[in-house]
């Protein structure tokens, strides 16, 4: 903000994950306060939820696809040949030992939960309703969606279950 304040404004901009609130507040879409709000409520909803971890997978999102059962959810796709897979413990655990066996390189995050996963469902229709009850601008300055990889619309922007979808659905960061 302070570099804003002295009129070095971005062009455009893209966030992981939360930074891409940081993005939708620098560009209007939040008030920072509003935004300070959410992200605590974010945070508190999140750590309500069960425990789980997540899993660096060094394999391409097609490749990573095939590994996913009906416990584990695609959580981010990081680089072409990086992503994120999230999950009850034991079942990343039990994918960390398929992966090896393959000799596919791995590594478990440090997280407490498994984000952007089904086991955030949770946490939805309370995050849903606190953000129905902020004021939503469209973006003035354009910022990449995580949900789609492309520039974020002023409608997606502005809608609560857009939001409340980040906190559930794969992180498309490569595509941005």
């Amino acid at each position: 903000l302070r570099w804003m304040e002295q009129g070095i404004v971005p062009t455009a901009m893209m966030g992981h994950s939360l930074g891409e609130y940081v993005a939708a507040t620098l560009a209007g879409v939040f008030s920072l306060e509003d935004a300070l709000a959410l992200v605590a409520e974010r945070a508190r909803l999140m750590q309500t939820q069960p425990a789980g971890a997540m899993l660096a997978v060094r394999k391409p999102e097609a490749e990573v696809r095939g590994f996913l059962d009906n416990n584990l959810a695609l959580a981010a796709v990081k680089a072409p040949g990086l992503c994120v897979v999230s999950g009850p413990f034991d079942d990343i655990g039990a994918l960390e030992q398929r992966l090896a066996a393959s000799a596919i390189a791995s590594k478990r995050l440090v997280t407490s939960h498994a984000f952007h996963s089904p086991m955030m469902e949770g946490a939805l229709r309370p995050l849903a309703d606190f953000i129905r009850r902020l004021k939503l601008n469209a973006p003035k300055i354009p910022f990449v969606s995580n949900l789609t990889g492309t520039w974020i619309t002023d409608a997606d922007a502005r809608n609560a279950d857009y939001w409340t979808r980040h906190l559930r659905n794969t992180v498309r960061f490569a595509d941005g």
